[in-house]
């Protein structure tokens, strides 16, 4: 069977970013997710789009085909004041290169990445951490079959009726490249993406 809308596809993929393996999935876990239902990113679904289970791909997205350039915006400064638990600054957190989930204005959760801590100020990078980044993805499909009304209504791991915004990132060996709980693949504010869908 080809790789069409609404059909449940799996399959193992190394990322390289930067000359080095950032993220990858294998036969025995690879990654599942439903064509069509905006999952993976959108120029690597549709380079594998009519694969067949045995079909390798090998695609390298540039930056604005992934999570796009890095957005000076995105980089900003908050007072120390913000990371208070019970009334105390968490210094400990407070360690540059540090990752640390920041809640947008929609109530969604996004990495931070800790720049520069000062007296009263901490610098943070809300950019996606692959932003700027070429991905290359090498891979191979491992099966593809119908989805189930069920798959349809609901997602492939009940992703649909749990609003978080976040699909999960199934497959994956337990991190997700860093991803928290995000759509693989997907860069949007909030959604918490990680390297591949």
């Amino acid at each position: 069977m080809k790789i069409t809308q609404n059909t449940v596809v799996e399959f193992s993929y190394d990322l390289e970013v930067d000359g080095q393996i950032v993220d990858h999935t294998t036969k025995e876990r690879p990654l599942d997710y439903i064509h069509g239902t905006g999952s993976l990113l959108p120029k690597l679904e549709a380079h594998i789009e009519g694969m067949e289970p045995g079909d390798r791909f090998d695609v390298t997205l540039a930056p604005a085909d992934g999570y796009g350039e890095v957005d000076p915006s995105r980089i900003i400064d908050l007072p120390k004041a913000a990371f208070e638990v019970n009334g105390e600054v968490r210094e400990d957190l407070l360690v540059p290169g540090n990752t640390i989930p920041m809640m947008n204005s929609m109530g969604g959760v996004i990495p931070g990445v800790v720049l520069e801590v000062s007296e009263d100020s901490v610098k943070m990078d809300l950019n996606h951490q692959m932003a700027g980044k070429t991905l290359h993805f090498t891979g191979e499909v491992i099966s593809v079959r119908e989805a189930t009304e069920k798959e349809l209504t609901e997602g492939l791991h009940g992703e649909f009726v749990h609003s978080c915004g976040c699909g999960g990132c199934h497959g994956h060996d337990g991190d997700c490249g860093g991803c928290e709980g995000g759509h693989c693949g997907e860069g949007h504010d909030g959604d918490c993406g990680c390297g591949c869908h």
